[in-house]
């Protein structure tokens, strides 16, 4: 017998069905995710071609991110400036200010990249890492096809000036998501309003965060700004309010003032038009089924994966949730076996569907219980 249990949530979720509501961004392309829902809140042509600028240095970070979580660096190991480096720290780029032939560690390096925006400690990094800058870029690339920016190609540890340096808001996104989820630890530094740099031979510089909505009282912690002539002002920008976080990124901002205005627009509409709330707990008990001739009368059954979902405010009762199964469950029943089917429907529509797991294992009772239960069954028409 199919049985089928219904709840019905006073709750606000979504999931595939478009929530873009009439907002205009005054910008080439942009985006918007709601982080832990993955919800795309608002979109404008998300897959045109972009130059990153210095959105670039948050994969150079990621790369380091990754093997400092491996192992295969630490913070305090020290690279050589090379001068390739250091011309970059004269040309009147971001800088921070390395000298020929300094020992800086990885953790100056990333500081300097992060809050600084240090070009030369882009290559300084890339060089220490990889050798030259060129096969940094290689790893770069197949990070960004690794973790499924379709449409990026990195040429340089920085964000220089290259048409082969390219991106979308999309893949700068996901690139985003990635850093956050995964380096939830380094990430801080990118809240971070300001370093210092103790340079050799000079007194110690200290330079501001140019990401503009650090400065305003909104619960931003993040991420880079970018610039170049070609591409105008871009910026990767996440807060995170009362547990929820949203991502954006824009690019084509005609001016600093409207990357900064615009930015802070996408990311309020997102807090005040929409409502994030979370429908399961990995690895938690959600619900529990019946078990037939096991040792126990039911099983509790729980998904891998929190769950998360985003919808319109306003609209609760459009939000039916159902676990669907073959029932009672017959036993033996293993730790982990698919036992059920979550499905989750707005406005009659499909929207969500998950694998129910068995918390535990049952095991089945004795032969002369099994005879008692289905003599039960038989006459009085109970499991």
């Amino acid at each position: 017998m199919l049985k089928k249990i219904l709840f019905l949530f006073l709750i606000q979720i979504l999931f595939t069905f478009n929530v873009t509501a009439n907002i205009e961004i005054k910008a080439r392309t942009a985006i918007l995710q709601d982080f832990l829902s993955g919800e795309i809140l608002y979109e404008k042509e998300p897959d045109r071609s972009i130059y990153p600028a210095s959105m670039t240095k948050i994969m150079t970070s990621i790369i380091a991110f990754d093997l400092l979580k491996s192992g295969d660096l630490k913070l305090d190991e020290k690279f050589i400036i090379s001068e390739k480096a250091w011309r970059l720290s004269t040309a009147g780029y971001s800088s921070m200010f390395v000298m020929i032939g300094d020992e800086v560690s990885v953790e100056n390096l990333l500081k300097g990249i992060i809050v600084a925006s240090g070009n030369d400690a882009c290559i300084a990094l890339a060089e220490g890492i990889a050798g030259t800058e060129e096969e940094f870029a290689i790893m770069m690339t197949s990070k960004a096809k690794e973790i499924g920016m379709l449409n990026t190609n990195f040429s340089n540890s920085s964000g220089i000036n290259d048409p082969d340096n390219y991106s979308t808001v999309k893949d700068i996104l996901i690139m985003s998501n990635y850093l956050i989820k995964n380096h939830p630890e380094y990430y801080k530094w990118f809240s971070e309003t300001e370093f210092t740099w103790d340079r050799t031979g000079g007194d110690p510089i200290t330079q501001g965060n140019r990401n503009p909505l650090l400065y305003k009282n909104m619960g931003a912690d993040g991420i880079k700004t970018g610039y170049l002539a070609v591409e105008k002002y871009s910026l990767a920008s996440s807060i995170e309010k009362n547990g929820r976080r949203l991502i954006a990124v824009g690019s084509g901002f005609e001016t600093k003032n409207s990357r900064s205005r615009q930015s802070s627009k996408l990311l309020t509409f997102g807090l005040t038009n929409f409502d994030l709330v979370q429908i399961a707990k990995k690895n938690e008990p959600f619900y529990k089924v019946d078990v037939w001739l096991g040792k126990e009368k039911d099983v509790k059954v729980y998904l891998n994966e929190d769950i998360f979902k985003t919808i319109k405010k306003g609209q609760k009762k459009k939000l039916k949730a159902k676990v669907f199964y073959e029932g009672p469950i017959e036993a033996p029943i293993e730790k982990n076996q698919k036992l059920a089917k979550l499905k989750i429907i707005y406005d009659e529509e499909l929207i969500g569907e998950y694998d129910l797991l068995a918390l535990k294992e049952i095991k089945k009772v004795n032969i002369f219980s099994r005879l008692l239960k289905s003599l039960n069954y038989l006459i009085w028409g109970d499991v």
